[in-house]
Formats: structure tokens, C-alpha cells, sequence
């Protein structure tokens, strides 16, 4: 808690403090000071004083600051009741304590005189999800429905200073708020009200994968028990137990499970856990449901497809399926021709599965320079031509090896058979455009295009010819039916001009006996306008600094079109997205830029640039230039106010947050670091750089200065740095730290003569005194609090100036020696402060023997104290503030268990009890000695000291 005047708040907003609301019961009474006397009786006042003054005791503060708290769940519909302003302020008879706004307890808000009204300060964005009935102030939800998850990605919350009233459970660190600012008019009623509003979640929102399709990869020899983690885990905006709790999977193929790991965040990872041995070449691949489930009542659900991939190891070697083939070669066979392949099979995968066939070193060389064999196909050609000294019967052991593998081995038994005839005629006929042995077709011919009809003839008339076509490309011979000797040559797939231009293939035919003919046949392409312009980049990401030079280059783009001739040439445009400040060079793609840009302005463009090719029809295609504009340090430093003011109270603690400094710079990185300094006062005062929170080194006294006017200077890290500056005003807010000080009299062993012929009515003497303190705390009363002599009474004082009377007339009786106690106490807050002085009157017609009296006064006997109040008239809520010296220690005790309110209470009396006798015993001890007779210094008095005589 802080101390002084400033528990209503000031505007400096120093210190956070909080008091423990109490709320009074309806039949208590008003508030009073409780007396020396002070009995069982005066309990209830005591009681009342405490439960009643908290919430009210700055009602005569020129501001009052108050916070409540709602708190409500997210998406309720329009109409519902958040909570009454007017009640829980306790305006409202019957709201928990009297209404101590109001003239009267039994009128309502809204027929006071003036009728009270509530209103919002600001219309922000809380003011949207909430009405504020300006009569009653009730707050209901709006038609817009509050959505926790939108509306709270940051979270929120403030603080306010003054006392808090508590509607609800204090909200954990997660919560999310709506902040309003509510004031109370009219002026003498006025209150400035910080409404927090706490957003309970719901579970409205179910789990979410970021991706609908997870795979994960397992190797087919991992050991069981493997665990593995599924990577994009399921994400819930709510929070807690609404938030993600647990996964499962729908179909486990007995081969796996699911773990879950929660890490010190709270974050759950669901893991994947091999169950099973596993094997890729029995089944490669497991396909499953994961599902995330939340923790709401009842649990809301979400799910993605799950694929186990299962990834190949080297644990298959090649086989073949047979052991042995046979193989006849004619001996007029042409060099090259395939004879035969063999192929082995691996189940492995990639590299695992990579064959290559090679002889065994039992290959005869002869053999290996007859019959090549490719190592990668398997395929076995003749490699030279059969001479008549080669052996008849040749055998191949050939060997398939694979990596980390015993080759595996096949016989291949090939027989030569020597013949003499004549081999086949090819005869062809073109249907395609066909020059000078050359067939040209163009790109993009459809499927199945006919390019040439062949003709093949057995010169002998005996023998079964057949033909195939040998040679790569979209190409394929079939026979024509219904004739046995014709062949059509088309293609097969659409051919494109940019991946081939040219092929060259061949015709093949041989008869039964094993003799063959080759037609060479060519075909070239012709380019067609088929490919549109591909830029290098189809993102151009560019940066330029702010304050750019004009017409700068940017870049140079570069598009290219796989066409050939004019269709491959490509132009440049700009989109119509594109500012009219930019220009694109058409033929060279060079791109600029004609006049400066502004980071502060806008600090990114993105628009499109359009590459044509010159074919007919034209193509194109586009590309995104997204630029960025660099920061420089071309903005200064900005104060939120040119002038700031913080009121705080005297006595703040050195290194108490006086006030938050607001400075923005409108550049970015470095260039918008801002450093606060004092300029002067530095020897006092000192300023946060990173929370801009103005502090005091030492504590401050208002009766030694009453406002410090300090500038402050703000520095950005650019190079060089700009800056600015502002003036900061702090006004110390008066505290009661002084007692006041009796100037007369100026002794407690000083008399005066009162002669018996003094009138009733007549002004005796005066005790007057000053206050260092201002306002309230400077206000003083003066009040006889005990006496002593033949008849005291007849003496009065008044309240107010603290002039002493005669009340009656005295009589013969009344000689002798009167003493009056007089405390002279001040009206501060939070607690009075008090001096006693004595004030001796002697009722005699002359004074004879000074000496005389002067014994009497020493041999007088302590006179006891009757402690009364000062009669002075005063605003009711001041004299409340008097005792508010008992609230920090209730507020201590509701602090420690807000749960035993009643044990609290009892203790809260109790202490204030023995808290006021002290202060009872105190007014005994505590006077000023001031000498009456002694000399008095004018300099301390705002007037002459009064002559007082009764002739």
C-alpha cells in the first residue's frame, strides 16, 4: 500500500497497491470517531468506521480511481448480464452498504438529484463486444459475439490504480481481457472506473493437424520398441485441459502403437512405436487415421491420414529364374544383332536392386569376342562376324551380381547354324513430306500419325519373313492387315521439338533362317510455337534503401522460351497491379524505378511483370517482384506529448516509478532503438531506457520543493542519431507529515491576569497555531480537552480560530487559578496529527505576587485529559479520513486469507481498539512547551500577537 494523500491515485500512477473490498451491512449507522471513553457501546461505530470508510475514504479527493473485475465465458449471445456498475460501486441502497453518493439512502440511481450516469470513456475495440446501460449501469454482452481465440492471440490486460473491487475470482497469468473506462457523472459524484472483463475459455474449437497427410518412414529392419515422432502435431487453440490431452490411431496393423511426450512447455508429441517385425518387401506401406482429442466436456476430436512408409534395405540378392537357356545363331547372322538376353530379379529397391552381368572367367576369350554382353541389360549380341573356323557350340556362364551379394549364375548354350541365301527386300512408301531421304513431321502431331507403309519380300520365295523395328523413339511398326507383307510405321506419343529434334531408326527383317536386312530411315522436326516464356525466378525478391535516387535500377529480368527462331523472342511488360512509378524496359527486362520511396510510407510492393513471346498466337507467362524498402534514419524520435505532467505524493520512495515516458520513431531496427536521458535534474531523477519509467533517486519533500521541471532527451541508434526532446512537470501532492506547530502561547508556565469584571462573551486570549502542510492537512482545529480551577467551564474556545471566551459571569467564588488543556489537531489524511498547549488564566483583580503563581503552576496537578473532538464544521468525508490509520492493517489481514472475513473483522477491531487507546495515552504525554511570558517571533505569525485585557 501507498502512503500519504495519494491513496485515491494520482495521475503519476507510481505505486500498484490493492485494498481488500469490504462491503457494509445495510442497518449500520453513520460514521464517527470513537472516544477517549470509549466502551462496549462504541463497538458498532468502530466496526462501521472500518467496514465503511475503505470503499468511500476518497470521496473528497479531487479523482477517484476504481477497478473491477468480471470475468464471463466466451461466446455467450447477445442481453447477458456482465454485472451492475451502479451496484457493485455500491451506489444502490440495499447494494451491499449505504449509499454514500446520494442525499438520500432511499433514492435510486436514476432519481437522484442530479441523477447519476455512466458512460465509457473510450470507444475502442472492448467497446464493441459490450453495451453500458447509461442509467443503470448495467453491462450486457453486444450482438457481437466475443471470440477468446480472435480476439486474445496476445493476451491483455492493465493496470489501474486505486482500490479494486473484486466481482470475481482473480484470472490466472493466461487470461484474456477487455478493458473499459467508465466515468460517473455528475461532477460532485464524479468516478473514473476500470472495468476488466476476464474471457473464460469454452472448448470451442477442436484439434487441428497443420497438414491433412503425415507420413513417416520407417527402415524394414528397425528393432521393436523403435520410436519414432510424428512431426506436425495437432494444434488447439483453447487452452488447458480444452487444448490437446491425448492421440490414438484408428487401425495399429498390429504392428504399431502410439506413445505421447509432454515437454516442460506443456507441449505434447505424439511417437510412433514399432510393435512388430517389419518387412518392405512383404508389405511397403501402412495407412492409418491419427486422432488428437482434447480434454473438453465432451472432448471434441481431429484427424489426418497417416502414412507409414517402409523404407528398403540391402537384405535380397538376384536370382534367376532359370539355370540354363539356349540360344541358335545363324551363321550369316549381321554383326550386332541381339541373339538373346538374360534377367535376374532383386526385390530390393534402388541402389539395393542395381544389377550388372559380367562371364565368368571359365568364358573362353574366343566366346567373350564372339558374344558381347552388356553388363547393365543383359543383352547378348554378336559381336563379329561368324567365320567358317568358329566352334559350332559355344557355352556362357553368365553372372548376375548385386552389391554385398554371391552372384548368381545361368548357362547360356548358343549353337551356330551356317547358311547361304539371299536376304530380304524392304520396300518403303511414304505417306509423310519426305526430301531427300529425310521424313520432316512437326511437334505436337497427334497420336497414331502415319509416316510410311513397308514392303517386305523373300528374294528365295521359301522362307517366313519377319520385321521389326530397331532404334529409340516415339515410333512403332505393325502389320497391316489383312496383308502379311505389309508394314505401317506411325507414332506413338506427341514428340516435342524442345526435348529431341532428331531420330534416326531402322527397319529390320529376316527370314527363318536367320538372315536380316536394315532400312535406315531419318525424321526430323519442325518447331511450333508451343512453350510460353519461363522466367529464371518466378519470385523476384528485391531491396532498395528509403530515399532512393531517381530512376534507380532495380534488377534485370530474365525470361527464357524454348522456341527457336522469332518465337523464342521474349518481351517484357509490367502487370496492372504494378505503382505507374515503376518502369520495365520491354526488350532488356531492365527494371526501375522514377521516384523515391518512403519505408514509412509503405514498406513492401508486390505486383506481377508479364514475359510475351513474339509466336503466333503469343505466349506468356508472369512473375511476382516483390521489393522491399530499406530502412534509413530519416524519422526523429517522438514524444506521445510535447508536455508530460505526473502528480506524485511527497515522501515517494527513491527509485519509485514516478510516470511511463512514451516515445515512438517511426523507423525500424537500429535506426528505431530510442535511449531516454535526464537532461537536467539528473542528480534526482532518472529514467528507464527500455520501459521509458521516470524515476526518483531520493525521496521528495513538497515542504522544500513543491514541483520539479525536467526535459528529457531522446537519442535513436541511427548513424548519426536523431533526437528530440520534452518537458516533464512533477507536482509532489501534499502528504501529513507535519504537526501543528503552536506559535501562542508560547509557554505551558505562562498566565494571564483575567480581571473579574470581564463580561461574559468577552475574548480572554487566543491560541493560535500554523501548519507547514497545504489543503486539508493544513486545516486546524482547536478544542478544550481538559481543565482544571474553581470553574473551567466558564471558559470556551473556538473551534475554528482557536479564540478563547468567557461563557458566565464570574463570581467571587471563581478567584484563583484556571487551567484549560488545548489540542490543536489538523484534518490530515490519512491520519490527523495533533500539539497540546496550556493556557493559564488567573481570575484576580490584580497580580500581586508573580512568584505566587508561578509555584501554583508548578505544584499544579496533572490535569486529566477529557479528549473531545474539535467543534469545527468540516465536510463529513474528512472527518472519516482521520482514522483510515486502521486500514493497513486490515487490509494486511485480507491479504493473508480473504476466506475467515469474519475472524478478520474481529481482529481488525481488535487492533484498532488498542490502536486508538495508544493514541489516548499519547494525547496525554504530547505538548508543546512553548513559554507564554517569553518572547515571541513575529516572523512566524501571519499577525500581531493580540493584546488581550478585560478594562
Amino acid at each position: 500500500m501507498r502512503g500519504g494523500g495519494d491513496a485515491c491515485g494520482s495521475q503519476a500512477g507510481a505505486v500498484s497497491w490493492s485494498r481488500a473490498t469490504w462491503r457494509p451491512r445495510p442497518d449500520m449507522g453513520s460514521l464517527s470517531r470513537p472516544s477517549s471513553s470509549a466502551s462496549h457501546g462504541n463497538l458498532p461505530h468502530l466496526l462501521l468506521f472500518f467496514l465503511f470508510v475503505g470503499p468511500f475514504n476518497c470521496l473528497a479527493s479531487y479523482s477517484r480511481a476504481t477497478e473491477i473485475l468480471y470475468s464471463l465465458n466466451e461466446g455467450l449471445p447477445a442481453g447477458v448480464l456482465i454485472g451492475s456498475l451502479a451496484e457493485d460501486l455500491r451506489l444502490l441502497p440495499g447494494a451491499g452498504g449505504q449509499d454514500l453518493l446520494s442525499q438520500s439512502p432511499q433514492h435510486s440511481v436514476a432519481e437522484r438529484n442530479p441523477p447519476l450516469s455512466f458512460s465509457l470513456a473510450s470507444q475502442g475495440l472492448s467497446g464493441q463486444y459490450v453495451t453500458l446501460d447509461n442509467r443503470s449501469g448495467e453491462l450486457h454482452t453486444s450482438a457481437q459475439e466475443i471470440d477468446r481465440e480472435a480476439l486474445c492471440l496476445e493476451g491483455g490486460g492493465g493496470i489501474a490504480w486505486g482500490s479494486s473491487i473484486s466481482i470475481s475470482s482473480s484470472p490466472s497469468a493466461d487470461s484474456c481481457l477487455l478493458l473499459l473506462d467508465v466515468l460517473v457523472l455528475p461532477q460532485e459524484y464524479f468516478r473514473f472506473v476500470k472495468v476488466k472483463i476476464a474471457i473464460r475459455d469454452i472448448n470451442d474449437n477442436a484439434p487441428r493437424f497443420p497438414i491433412s497427410q503425415i507420413s513417416v518412414w520407417v527402415p524394414e529392419n528397425a528393432p521393436v520398441n523403435t520410436r519414432l515422432a510424428i512431426e506436425h502435431p495437432a494444434v488447439d487453440p483453447d487452452m488447458g485441459t480444452n487444448g490437446v490431452q491425448t492421440y490414438r490411431l484408428l487401425d495399429y496393423h498390429r504392428m504399431f502403437t502410439l506413445d505421447v511426450e509432454e515437454n516442460e512447455n506443456g507441449e505434447r508429441t505424439p511417437y510412433l512405436i514399432v510393435m512388430g517385425l517389419l518387412d518392405r518387401e512383404t508389405q511397403d506401406q501402412y495407412v492409418s487415421v491419427i486422432i488428437a482429442e482434447d480434454g473438453g466436456s465432451p472432448p471434441l476430436i481431429g484427424s489426418a491420414t497417416l502414412t507409414i512408409g517402409i523404407s528398403d534395405i540391402n537384405d535380397n540378392c538376384p536370382l534367376f529364374t532359370d539355370s540354363q537357356i539356349n540360344i541358335t545363331v545363324y551363321g550369316n547372322a549381321t554383326v550386332g544383332t541381339p541373339i538373346a538376353a538374360v534377367q535376374a530379379v532383386d526385390r530390393d529397391l534402388g541402389n539395393n536392386a542395381q544389377i550388372t552381368y559380367s562371364y565368368s572367367q571359365k568364358v573362353p576369350q574366343a566366346s567373350k569376342d564372339l558374344f558381347h554382353l552388356n553388363e547393365n541389360t543383359g543383352v547378348i549380341k554378336l559381336f563379329s562376324k561368324i567365320g567358317g573356323s568358329v566352334l559350332q557350340t559355344h557355352k556362357l556362364t553368365i553372372l548376375a551380381n548385386g552389391p554385398g551379394c554371391i552372384p548368381a549364375v545361368i548357362t547360356a548354350l548358343v549353337t551356330i547354324i551356317k547358311v547361304i541365301f539371299r536376304p530380304p527386300e524392304i520396300v518403303p512408301r511414304y505417306i509423310a513430306n519426305q526430301i531427300d531421304g529425310i521424313i520432316y513431321l512437326k511437334e505436337l502431331e497427334p497420336v497414331n500419325t502415319p509416316i510410311a507403309f513397308f514392303t517386305i519380300r523373300d528374294p528365295e520365295g521359301k522362307y517366313k519373313v519377319n520385321c521389326y523395328l530397331d532404334g529409340e523413339g516415339p515410333f512403332r511398326l505393325l502389320p497391316y492387315k489383312p496383308y502379311s507383307n505389309e508394314y505401317l510405321l506411325e507414332t506413338t506419343k506427341p514428340m516435342d521439338y524442345e526435348l529431341q529434334q532428331f531420330y534416326e531408326i531402322a527397319i529390320v527383317a529376316w527370314n527363318s533362317e536367320g538372315f536380316q536386312v536394315k532400312k535406315m530411315i531419318k525424321v526430323q522436326l519442325l518447331d511450333d510455337n508451343d512453350n510460353a516464356p519461363v522466367f529464371l525466378q518466378p519470385l523476384v525478391e528485391l531491396t532498395i534503401e528509403e530515399n532512393n535516387a531517381p530512376n534507380a535500377f532495380l534488377t534485370k529480368l530474365d525470361a527464357t522460351d524454348a522456341d527457336s527462331g522469332e518465337r523464342g523472342q521474349v518481351s517484357y511488360f509490367l502487370g496492372p497491379d504494378a505503382p505507374s512509378y515503376f518502369s520495365l524496359d520491354s526488350v532488356t527486362g531492365i527494371l526501375t524505378v522514377s521516384t523515391q520511396l518512403d519505408r514509412e510510407e509503405k514498406e513492401k510492393y508486390r505486383y506481377t511483370v508479364r514475359a510475351v513471346d513474339s509466336g503466333k498466337p503469343p505466349q506468356e507467362s508472369v512473375a511476382t517482384v516483390v521489393i522491399t524498402v530499406l530502412d534509413k534514419n530519416d524519422n526523429s524520435p517522438r514524444f506521445i506529448n510535447k508536455d508530460f505532467s505526473f502528480f506524485v505524493p511527497e515522501n515517494f520512495p527513491g527509485y519509485g516509478e514516478i510516470g511511463v515516458i512514451s516515445v515512438t520513431d517511426a523507423d525500424t531496427g537500429q535506426n528505431g532503438w530510442v535511449a531516454l536521458s535526464v537532461v537536467n535534474q539528473s542528480d534526482i531523477f532518472v529514467i528507464d531506457t527500455g520501459k521509458g519509467l521516470l524515476r526518483a533517486k531520493v525521496s521528495l519533500d513538497r515542504e522544500q520543493q513543491s514541483s520539479y521541471t525536467l526535459w528529457v532527451e531522446a537519442v535513436d541508434g541511427g548513424t548519426p542519431p536523431l533526437s528530440s526532446t520534452a518537458k516533464i512537470t512533477i507536482l509532489l501532492l501534499d502528504i501529513n507529515d507535519n504537526p501543528p506547530l503552536v506559535l501562542f502561547p508560547q509557554s505551558n508556565m505562562s498566565y494571564l491576569l483575567v480581571l473579574p469584571s470581564t463580561l461574559p462573551g468577552s475574548l480572554v486570549t487566543e491560541v493560535y497555531a500554523v501548519d507547514k502542510d497545504t489543503g486539508m492537512n493544513a486545516v486546524i482545529a482547536y478544542s478544550i480537552i481538559g481543565r482544571r480551577g474553581p470553574r473551567p467551564e466558564s471558559f470556551r474556545i473556538d473551534p475554528k480560530t482557536g479564540n478563547i471566551t468567557l461563557e458566565e459571569a464570574l463570581l467571587q467564588t471563581d478567584y484563583g487559578l484556571h487551567r484549560l488543556l488545548v489540542k490543536v489537531s489538523d484534518h490530515g489524511y490519512p491520519e490527523p496529527l495533533h500539539s497540546t498547549v496550556m493556557v493559564n488564566l488567573f481570575v484576580n483583580d490584580t497580580v500581586s505576587n508573580e512568584s505566587y503563581i508561578e509555584n501554583l503552576l508548578r505544584k499544579e496537578p496533572e490535569i486529566s485529559i477529557e479528549e473531545k473532538e474539535p467543534q469545527i464544521s468540516i465536510e463529513p468525508t474528512h472527518r472519516k479520513a482521520e482514522s483510515v490509520s486502521c486500514m493497513p492493517t486490515l487490509v494486511a489481514l485480507s491479504v493473508i486469507s480473504l476466506s475467515s472475513i469474519t475472524f478478520l473483522t474481529g481482529m481488525g477491531i481488535y487492533i484498532c481498539l488498542r490502536r486508538e487507546k495508544k493514541h489516548h495515552r499519547e494525547d496525554e504525554n504530547l505538548e508543546v512547551q512553548t513559554p507564554l511570558k517569553g518572547k515571541i517571533d513575529l516572523h512566524m505569525r501571519e499577525r500581531k500577537p493580540m493584546d488581550i485585557s478585560n478594562i
